[in-house]
C-alpha cells in the first residue's frame, strides 16, 4: 500500500495505515493450513475401541473414520449381539454419510474467510473451530444411545444393565475391559481449529487498522457497520 494513499474527512486528510504485504499474506497462510489439516483428517481414523478378553489375547479393535469404521467391526457386533446391543454399523448413519462433504464445507467456509474484511471473516470460521467438539459430543450421544437401548430379549440381557461405554480412557463391559482414544485425524482436526484461530488473530490485526481508518474518515457510515472485525 502506498504511503501517499489518504481518504478524506471533514477538518483534514487521514492516512490509510501502511503495512508490508507479509501482513495481509500471513492470515491467509494460517487459514489456508487450518483448511489443509481438516481435508487431510479425513483420511485418518478420528477414535478407537479395543476390547480385551483372555479369549482375545490380541485383543479386538475397531477404527472411526468420519465416513466408516474399520477394523474387528462383524467380531464385536457378534458379541455386542449377546447383551442386546445394535450393530456399530447402525450408529451416525446420517452424519457418516454426509461427514466429507461437511468438512469439505468447512475448508470452502475457511476459504472465503481469507478475502472478507471483516468479523464476518470469524464467523465464516466458527464452525471448524467448534468443530472437533460437535464430532466428539455426537460420538458420546451415540455410545449413550446404544448402550442404554440394550435389547431386553438377548441372551445376556439380564447380566448387563444399561451402559454408556467409555469414551476415552478405561472401561469394563462384562467380562471385557475396554480401552478407547482418539487418532490421529481428531488431532489433526483439533490442529487445525487451532490454527484457524491463530490465522483469525492475525486477519484481525491485519485488517482491524483498515477498518478503523475508514470508520474515522466516515463516522457516519462506520456507526453503522456491524462488520467491524
Amino acid at each position: 500500500m502506498s504511503t501517499s494513499t489518504e481518504v478524506q474527512r471533514t477538518g483534514g486528510p487521514v492516512p490509510l495505515p501502511v503495512a508490508s504485504p507479509t501482513t495481509y499474506v500471513l492470515p491467509t497462510a494460517i487459514l489456508m493450513l487450518g483448511v489443509a489439516l481438516l481435508v487431510v483428517s479425513i483420511f485418518l481414523p478420528y477414535w478407537s475401541l479395543t476390547l480385551h478378553a483372555p479369549q482375545y489375547p490380541g485383543g479386538l479393535s475397531v477404527e472411526l473414520y468420519v465416513n466408516r469404521l474399520t477394523g474387528d467391526v462383524d467380531e464385536i457386533d457378534e458379541l455386542n449381539h449377546y447383551i442386546g446391543m445394535r450393530e456399530m454399523r447402525e450408529a451416525a448413519q446420517t452424519e457418516r454419510s454426509f461427514s466429507v462433504l461437511a468438512i469439505g464445507t468447512l475448508g470452502l467456509l475457511l476459504m472465503a474467510a481469507v478475502f472478507i474484511q471483516s468479523r464476518w471473516a470469524a464467523l465464516l470460521a466458527l464452525p471448524a473451530v467448534v468443530y472437533p467438539l460437535v464430532f466428539l459430543a455426537d460420538l458420546y450421544f451415540w455410545l449413550y444411545r446404544f448402550g442404554h437401548t440394550l435389547d431386553p430379549h438377548a441372551a445376556l440381557s439380564t447380566s448387563i444393565k444399561p451402559f454408556t461405554p467409555v469414551l476415552l480412557g478405561e472401561g469394563r463391559v462384562g467380562q471385557f475391559t475396554t480401552t478407547a482414544g482418539l487418532e490421529p485425524g481428531y488431532l489433526l482436526a483439533v490442529l487445525g481449529a487451532a490454527t484457524v484461530v491463530i490465522g483469525l488473530y492475525f486477519h484481525r490485526r491485519a485488517y482491524k487498522p483498515l477498518y478503523d481508518a475508514r470508520h474515522l474518515a466516515h463516522p457516519a457510515a462506520g456507526a453503522g457497520d456491524e462488520r467491524r472485525p
